[in-house]
């Protein structure tokens, strides 16, 4: 009853202190159209303007308002003067902004907030419930303070993590600490390189949440803190998933010291991936050669990951590219080099033997998207302009560039291996911040020696990364084994049955609730995930599947998927360059491909390559094709229409369509697929 009395006085003199504008979260919008169906149809404005009575002050005064879904930035000024530009970030948080003394008069005062982003794409945000604060920023935020431990359960050691903390409101929380050498402070947020912090904040009521990345649980606690406090919190975290034998890389990390946009400076990089569980970390800013080295022994997490130098080779017009490891003495790959061939065959010249990774294919930079529908045909993997990717690697998952669709990337996928391009899937976060864009979220998994992170066989991981035995983890982690023996990236023997274990991984925190595996890019195979099972930690679901004797190579592939990640501790973004209102978070995991010999020629084909022998052999006679095709599965079927259509003996797609009217079921779905795949 005390403690309950106490922390409401300080709310009574909190509110003695505090002059309300607005209780009212107000919709605005920049833009033209509606940004999420969340939103409704109809602003109230593109901008907020409010009138309230006050008196001159010669001292600083402080402005709290809340905010969510900020992508743009929001300017706010008072009687014309500009105070600050809001955080872009779309997680829901609180914001303490300096008012300078002599900026409010007697009587009305006007408060203006709105986007100055000359970015004409939509922006939906709320923002209100603002106060005047008779009290200096500094002042507010040094109400009250907690010192932090979070250790290890396994050792009872402190270990680096991120420290979340949100008011009642789910609000993150303005803080009195700011970065240094082992700290990345943002609103609500502290990443620490030692396990350890103090928080100074305002009095009132929280939860503070501590968490390590994926592989780790999250420890939590309530908190009433009144003014002068300062308790001690101590706080433990335990692994949860097992990836014995795989590394965590993140394949797509930038700084604002080096990229120049985001927020994240080199410092603050490493005691992130140090917090989020990274293992193995490609430095990639853009068109630069970038060390980890010094700054993660400066900040002392250096024995927690291995730092590989990278270039995200970002072209004018042409796509990005990760490509590690890189040679910091040597030339800059060309990032302007006019064509794809041109600027392959200098990232073999300048990094000979590296990952080259195509990016966010989705995306449109330059006004270029690499796999946009009018070039690219993503059910067979076919560049319509002539051009040949020579990547070994390419993106399906970026959590910082999520797409609407989630499994769009891992469709495109499908779709080049089918062509017989051998590319390992790759998960990434593409962050360049502190929070807003969690590093490490969309994460990779490679099979290599994880017994000491901190010296990685650099060489050795390149390798298994190349030859494909990786995992895409975004949430949750899905793995895959064939006749007990063979695992992602291997080619294994399949003249017979094969029996394919699928296992679903992940936190308590995270749910799966869907699996499946894919043959060719089809789904042959699924299952649900009960609701007890998926939210359990570590091991959440194991299947196997008997599958009958196949006459023809194929690859298979699993895929698991759970609800989103909405926590404040670890918050999935929404899409990043959106294509329409509707959007669903979701958990996703995918396996690389195994590759499977069903002919028993000791060697692996694709379905191209089937296509290829048999419309080279029929001469492209349509009707012999049609005829050798009839023992083959749809994606083979698919890969001939294709390449009847580049011959010239098919045209537009009723002539597809109708070529394959009276061939068998697998033909005449493959031949209807590439009809409807047709740029229109």
């Amino acid at each position: 009853m005390r403690t309950l009395f106490a922390l409401a006085m300080g709310l009574l003199a909190f509110r003695l202190s505090a002059a309300p504008i607005t209780q009212t979260m107000h919709h605005l919008r920049h833009g033209a159209q509606r940004e999420w169906e969340e939103f409704p149809k109809q602003a109230e404005s593109d901008r907020l303007r409010l009138t309230f009575d006050a008196r001159a002050s010669a001292t600083e005064r402080t402005l709290s308002l809340r905010h969510r879904d900020l992508r743009h930035a929001w300017k706010v000024a008072l009687n014309d003067r500009a105070l600050a530009t809001l955080p872009q970030d779309e997680n829901p948080m609180r914001s303490l902004i300096a008012v300078p003394p002599n900026t409010l008069r007697d009587g009305e005062n006007v408060l203006e907030i709105q986007s100055t982003d000359s970015n004409p794409e939509a922006d939906d945000v709320f923002i209100g419930d603002i106060e005047l604060l008779d009290l200096t920023r500094k002042d507010f935020v040094s109400q009250a303070a907690l010192d932090v431990t979070v250790t290890s359960k396994a050792d009872s050691e402190p270990v680096p993590c991120r420290l979340t903390i949100v008011d009642a409101r789910g609000d993150l929380v303005p803080l009195g600490v700011e970065s240094d050498l082992t700290h990345a402070v943002r609103t609500g947020v502290v990443y620490t390189a030692g396990g350890r912090a103090t928080l100074r904040l305002p009095a009132g009521a929280y939860t503070l949440y501590a968490s390590r990345g994926f592989e780790w649980s999250v420890s939590s606690q309530k908190l009433e803190l009144q003014r002068g406090e300062n308790p001690a919190v101590n706080l433990t975290l335990a692994r949860e998933v097992d990836t014995s034998g795989y590394v965590a890389t993140d394949t797509h990390i930038h700084t604002f010291t080096y990229s120049r946009h985001g927020d994240a400076t080199r410092a603050e990089r490493v005691v992130t991936l140090a917090g989020e569980g990274i293992e193995l970390t490609i430095a990639t800013d853009h068109n630069l050669a970038v060390d980890y080295e010094e700054a993660a022994r400066a900040a002392g997490v250096r024995k927690y990951f291995t730092p590989v130098i990278g270039d995200e080779v970002t072209t004018p017009t042409l796509g990005h590219f990760n490509v590690f490891p890189v040679d910091k003495s040597a030339p800059l790959i060309n990032f302007r080099a006019p064509t794809w061939e041109r600027l392959f065959d200098d990232s073999d010249a300048r990094a000979p033997g590296a990952v080259v990774i195509l990016n966010h294919a989705r995306d449109e930079h330059g006004g270029f998207r690499p796999f946009d529908p009018a070039r690219h045909i993503s059910l067979t993997g076919e560049d319509l302009d002539g051009s040949r990717l020579r990547a070994c690697a390419m993106e399906v998952l970026n959590s910082g560039a999520i797409l609407n669709d989630p499994l769009m990337l891992y469709r495109d996928w499908m779709g080049c291996l089918n062509r017989g391009l051998r590319l390992s899937p790759v998960g990434a976060s593409d962050s360049h911040d502190v929070t807003r864009f969690i590093v490490g979220q969309g994460r990779t998994y490679v099979r290599t020696d994880d017994r000491d992170v901190s010296r990685i066989d650099v060489k050795q991981a390149v390798e298994a990364f190349k030859q494909g035995r990786v995992l895409v983890s975004y949430g949750l982690l899905v793995d895959m084994k064939v006749n007990e023996r063979f695992r992602p990236g291997d080619v294994a023997s399949a003249s017979d049955e094969v029996d394919v274990e699928v296992r679903v991984s992940g936190p308590s925190w995270a749910r799966a609730d869907h699996v499946a595996l894919y043959a060719n890019g089809v789904r042959i195979r699924q299952a649900d995930i009960d609701a007890a099972h998926g939210a359990r930690p570590g091991l959440k679901f194991s299947i196997t599947w008997r599958l009958s004797k196949a006459s023809h190579d194929f690859y298979l592939t699993a895929l698991a998927t759970g609800p989103g990640l909405t926590a404040p501790f670890w918050p999935g973004a929404k899409p990043y360059q959106s294509s329409g209102e509707h959007w669903t978070p979701a958990a996703f995991a995918c396996t690389a491909a195994v590759y499977l010999d069903a002919d028993n020629d000791h060697t692996f084909e694709s379905p191209f390559d089937y296509a290829s022998r048999i419309v080279t052999a029929a001469h492209d006679d349509v009707p012999t094709v049609m005829r050798a095709l009839a023992s083959y599965d749809t994606a083979t079927a698919a890969q001939a229409a294709s390449l009847l259509r580049a011959h010239g003996k098919l045209g537009n797609p009723h002539d597809i369509e109708a070529a394959a009217r009276d061939a068998s079921l697998s033909v005449r779905e493959g031949f209807e697929s590439f009809a409807r795949a047709l740029p229109r």
